[in-house]
């Protein structure tokens, strides 16, 4: 079993160009640079989305869960680069498949992004990705993405 590098949130913004309110990944867990990882998302009522989504019963957005999946398998590849910081890429969606969503997320659940790579040839990458809260899985997908500079 390889080390766990742990990444906060001054780097993963050195690493993603989302800024608030679109950062959804507020702590990076890297098992295996590039390839493996868990992204923590901190829920809280002060998130905008909950204005309109749903006033008096207040859900995450399952699309906002893929998204946050999607930062954390950018930020896992981009960790494996030494010169991250120095570097401006951008992650784009490629496409999206297999996506079912289990329970709903709400304020004050942590949610946790695991992430894996499937593939990946020259700057597209294929990930699986679980997200959990409480251990439960509450969403997952597939999804393709590229990494331009």
């Amino acid at each position: 079993m390889s080390d766990i590098k742990v990444y906060r949130i001054e780097d993963i913004m050195k690493m993603l160009p989302h800024r608030y309110p679109f950062l959804l990944v507020d702590r990076l867990e890297v098992e295996i640079p590039g390839e493996k990882g868990v992204g923590i998302k901190n829920v809280t009522m002060n998130e905008e989305f909950f204005q309109g989504h749903f006033p008096g019963n207040p859900v995450m957005p399952g699309v906002l869960q893929i998204e946050a999946m999607a930062q954390t398998a950018g930020a896992v590849v981009i960790s494996s680069h030494e010169d991250y910081a120095d570097q401006k890429r951008s992650v784009l969606f490629m496409s999206i498949d297999g996506v079912k969503f289990r329970k709903p997320v709400k304020p004050g659940d942590q949610l946790r992004m695991h992430v894996e790579k499937v593939r990946e040839r020259r700057n597209v990458f294929v990930f699986k990705g679980q997200s959990k809260v409480d251990d439960q899985v509450v969403s997952e997908a597939e999804f393709t993405a590229m990494i331009i500079e």
